[in-house]
């Protein structure tokens, strides 16, 4: 469906759309607006604080190859007669943080904006407008690029997106990396992958589910049997469309309680987001599959280009969850799941490309859905999610646009998942578009170390799966 010309230009697309619209993030709270002025556009604002102690401040932040002279720039609230002029000779090089306390001419309250225009007063550069007081700060994590979350305040440098200082390292396994198909079996587009025990199920983007089983002991194929030869077509609900499947997951009930796919549209109207959970019975032996159920979550989740929505998914049991003293960021209270009435016994979490954020949702069987989670990856986008309850951490996983980047996150004290590892690609596997990843359980651990998989949905050299290890 997306070729490998597309997919570059696709890439390059989402830095642009990323970087000049500034999507929404953070519980509907939050907007960013497009910058107009050209010469301007690698000034952004960067990190707002409107209380606490250094308060009614707006940071801006040079994401370009070149310094830029802000004399006479103006900031402005959402008051249009209110105004602070950025003293002459000030500069802001590439790189560069600069905060400007404008408490002097005007207040930044619960409900406002921040704009920033070049000094004539009425070219936008930038915008950020904001429904609730930071807490402490309101901040766009990549620097310069991504939307706007709550954050530790940083005025005057890097915005804390979520490492913790924790900073890259090699991979926690062996360098070396297989394929893990036949030549040309899937062809483009293979994406998200889920293991479940001799089985591997993927999600291919142009509307397909796979089956696949082991062929010898360190490769896989398509099941040749219940009409999985091809993969199985998928279609939303009353049997219309076709979904762009991008993740799969099962819950702890396997196979036989359905597989939940991740899809950001419908590919028979490819230009319009569709950001959906899918529920499909896997036991049927038809070689189409009807979604059974549908959480559409379009409505709840940041505005995002048609191509750039729900790209990863897992499930994360409710009894882990509260276990770990997860918070429920819907009633900023421990999560409690005796008041979503009958779901899944877990919580979904999916991954947003275009905002590199993911969001945890319970999904009720009655096709409610209430956000319980809204979190920073760090990472300009999202590809995959995997829960290891082996290691109870969750991976989100980053394709070539972060040079196949992986993190692991687990709950803190706090009860909101931080990252505890950064790790690189391993140095065997070249930067391929790998939009699928996969961790084998516990039994396949073998001398210390358990497979994993990949899934390149460029289908380079014309294989789609690739097989590493890390440690168990």
């Amino acid at each position: 469906m997306i070729e490998s010309r597309v997919r570059r230009w696709r890439r390059t697309f989402r830095f642009l759309l990323v970087g000049i619209v500034g999507p929404t993030l953070a519980v509907g709270a939050l907007t960013a607006s497009p910058a107009h002025a050209a010469a301007a556009d690698d000034i952004r604002i960067n990190e707002v604080v409107t209380t606490g102690d250094v308060h009614d401040s707006v940071e801006l932040y040079n994401k370009g190859t070149a310094t830029v002279d802000l004399s006479g720039w103006i900031l402005k609230d959402d008051n249009k007669n209110s105004k602070y002029a950025i003293g002459s000779g000030t500069t802001l090089a590439p790189g560069a943080f600069r905060a400007f306390d404008v408490h002097d001419a005007f207040g930044l309250g619960s409900d406002d904006q921040a704009r920033l225009y070049l000094p004539d007063g009425s070219t936008l550069v930038d915008s950020f407008s904001w429904s609730e007081h930071s807490d402490p700060s309101w901040s766009r994590c990549p620097d310069g690029t991504g939307a706007f979350g709550s954050a530790d305040l940083t005025l005057g440098g890097p915005n804390d997106c979520g490492s913790g200082g924790v900073s890259p390292t090699a991979w926690p396994g062996g360098s070396s990396v297989a394929t893990a198909d036949a030549s040309n079996v899937f062809g483009s587009d293979l994406s998200g992958l889920y293991q479940e025990g001799s089985v591997i199920w993927a999600a291919q983007n142009s509307g397909k589910l796979w089956r696949l089983v082991p062929n010898g002991s360190t490769a896989w194929k398509p099941d040749t049997t219940g009409g999985w030869t091809s993969g199985k077509s998928l279609r939303f609900p009353g049997g219309s469309g076709t979904p762009d499947s991008e993740g799969v997951t099962l819950t702890d009930a396997g196979a036989t309680g359905g597989a939940y796919v991740a899809s950001e549209r419908n590919g028979d109207s490819s230009g319009t987001s569709r950001l959906s959970v899918l529920r499909y019975d896997v036991g049927s032996t038809s070689t189409t599959l009807t979604a059974t159920k549908e959480w559409n979550l379009t409505s709840d989740l940041p505005s995002v280009g048609s191509n750039l929505g729900l790209e990863g998914i897992t499930w994360i049991p409710d009894a882990t969850l509260t276990a770990a003293g997860f918070k429920d960021s819907s009633t900023g209270s421990a999560y409690d799941p005796g008041r979503y009435g009958a779901h899944t016994a877990g919580v979904f979490f999916v991954g947003v490309e275009g905002t590199g954020t993911i969001y945890g949702y319970v999904l009720q069987d009655s096709g409610a859905s209430t956000r319980v989670a809204s979190i920073s990856s760090g990472m300009a986008g999202v590809m995959e999610l995997q829960w290891e309850s082996q290691a109870s951490r969750l991976w989100a996983v980053c394709d070539d646009t972060c040079d196949g980047q992986h993190r692991t996150l687990r709950i803190d004290s706090s009860g909101t998942f931080a990252t505890t590892a950064i790790y690189n690609r391993p140095s065997g596997m070249a930067d391929l578009n790998n939009e699928g990843f996969a961790v084998a359980g516990a039994d396949a651990c073998t001398g210390g170390t358990k497979p994993v998989y990949w899934s390149d949905d460029g289908n380079t050299s014309g294989h789609a799966l690739r097989r590493g290890t890390i440690t168990c």
